[in-house]
């Protein structure tokens, strides 16, 4: 290993026991102060035992925050360490790169040239580096933490804001009971804001006024995004936090949640406010990537827990590659209780906007029942089930504002949300399926749905007209058919409704609404009353 590359213990929230090894794989964060890089083995039943964990520093944020290009120079220095970090995984006998996912934070997703970036990267080592959004983040995050949050005695069922704190933005995930009320993220990143206020220029007292300044505008937010009087906790996250722990609390155990005083963080923060980097590289034994953003992101950490009034806030080891490493233990598959979070928060901004929710349930299940008998014609995934069953529930969410239009309306809503799990590209399939689920199918002339690649156009069409015949079935808006059972001999498809009598309406709603169906998967469809 090269001596200058470091070298973090191997350790977290990460189940340490021995079973048995399915395979070793690695997970690589691009982060804008650092690329860091874990190890491990997964076991049977999912269990992952940490190995190894490197980090090597980078100046992505500088650059990316301030010109949003990257440099040749930086882009050169990134493939260099991950060309170290190849050489140490072929220690692990890890010759390939199957078993390696590389991500890369808002950094890399802000910088204009980031197509540049990842195509040499490609070129120069192989590896596939995949710029992840908000939404992304927020669903590794919820990975990792949710398992602590459950098993501590008073988080389990109370309500908690996540936050951390990165280098260019501020992560948020309010949770109660396991469940995820809400997540957001904000341009608030410790880099960031060393880049506004041009601290080099001002002196102690003026930069503390400054950055508090500046976080003020972000708690503001947050307050309104929050917006509840209930008893919240907060649980903090992130490497600067994690530093500030360890040096408090000397007794703390990283798979424990850390109970850290808000009096004693403030009196750190202080400390640390009135210190130059070489200092506090002195003093606290932290590396120079630390030290720069250290204070900038501690006074954001004290004026939250002081905004909530808070005397103590709890701090989690776990990281992102820890929640990397949980999903592709999982498979890289969106569990049942995942699913679950994605709906609710569907649910929640349905009813923002005052939809029909029990038409809209119904349409969503019977979407699924269409998803699940049709999966030989569609040849989707779970995934796609999971944003047609959104696309089905947020269908008529734009009838609040025009009635005549609101396809159209709820393209727009849908793509500018913040659904939690779903990353704008997911948004974007959900409301255009929504937009397509009546009038005009997909045409050349919009520029929304011709922004997709062939495969997802396609995908679109496919879940679009499966839509429409689930609307079709609710056409009387009474939630009268719940079961349906499907055949088809390859030319047409039959829709049997056992338990009803009478389907006139519904027949001709489906004649109606069948034709995009027809057009995408070859078969006319017909709808029949009663048992098969």
């Amino acid at each position: 290993m090269s001596s200058s590359m470091a070298q973090q213990p191997a350790t977290g929230a990460i189940d340490p026991s021995p079973t048995t090894i399915q395979r070793i794989v690695a997970v690589i964060d691009i982060g804008a102060t650092a690329i860091r890089m874990a190890v491990a083995e997964i076991h049977a039943g999912g269990k992952v035992r940490m190995l190894d964990q490197l980090v090597q520093p980078v100046q992505l944020g500088k650059e990316a925050f301030e010109t949003r290009r990257l440099s040749r120079k930086s882009i050169e220095r990134v493939v260099s360490v991950l060309s170290q970090y190849q050489r140490v995984l072929r220690e692990y006998g890890m010759d390939g790169t199957s078993d390696i996912r590389v991500v890369a934070t808002s950094a890399v997703r802000e910088a204009a040239n980031r197509l540049a970036f990842t195509d040499r990267v490609y070129t120069a080592t192989g590896l596939h580096v995949e710029p992840i959004d908000e939404a992304e983040v927020n669903r590794i995050t919820y990975m990792g933490i949710t398992p602590e949050l459950l098993a501590h005695p008073e988080l389990a069922n109370g309500k908690a804001m996540v936050f951390e704190i990165g280098g260019g933005s501020t992560e948020v995930l309010i949770v109660r009971s396991g469940n995820v009320l809400a997540s957001n993220s904000f341009r608030l990143g410790s880099l960031r804001m060393l880049q506004a206020i041009d601290l080099a220029r001002a002196g102690v007292d003026r930069r503390r006024a400054l950055l508090e300044n500046h976080i003020n505008r972000t708690l503001t937010q947050l307050h309104d995004f929050v917006r509840s009087d209930a008893q919240m906790d907060l649980v903090a996250i992130g490497g600067d936090i994690r530093l500030a722990t360890r040096l408090i609390l000397d007794d703390w155990q990283p798979r424990e949640l850390a109970v850290l005083p808000t009096k004693a963080l403030a009196e750190l923060t202080d400390a640390v406010l009135k210190m130059g980097d070489d200092e506090i590289v002195k003093r606290f034994g932290a590396s120079f990537i630390e030290a720069e953003t250290l204070g900038p992101a501690l006074l954001s950490y004290t004026m939250v827990a002081k905004q909530f009034r808070l005397e103590h806030l709890y701090v989690s080891d776990t990281n992102l590659r820890e929640g990397l490493l949980k999903d592709i233990a999982a498979g890289g598959s969106w569990t049942a209780e995942f699913r679950n979070q994605i709906v609710r928060s569907a649910l929640s901004l349905g009813r923002r906007f005052h939809f029909d929710e029990m038409h809209a349930r119904s349409v969503a299940e019977l979407a699924r029942k269409l998803f699940d008998q049709l999966r030989p014609q569609h040849r989707l995934d779970n995934r796609h089930e999971v944003i047609l069953h959104v696309a089905a529930l947020l269908h008529e969410i734009g009838m609040q504002i025009n009635v005549r239009s609101h396809h159209k309306h709820a393209l727009y809503i849908i793509k500018y949300s913040e659904l939690f799990g779903l990353s704008r590209s997911e948004l974007l399939q959900v409301g255009l399926i929504a937009r397509y689920y009546r009038r005009a199918p997909p045409q050349p002339s919009h520029a929304d749905y011709m922004s997709l690649d062939l495969e997802t156009r396609v995908i679109v069409g496919k879940l679009a007209a499966i839509l429409r015949l689930a609307t079709a079935l609710d056409d009387t808006r009474t939630s009268r058919i719940r079961e349906i059972e499907c055949h088809n001999d390859g030319k047409r498809l039959m829709i049997h409704v056992p338990g009803v009598r009478d389907v006139s309406l519904e027949q001709i709603a489906m004649k109606q609404q069948s034709g995009l169906f027809r057009d995408v998967f070859g078969m006319s469809v017909t709808l029949r009353a009663g048992e098969t």
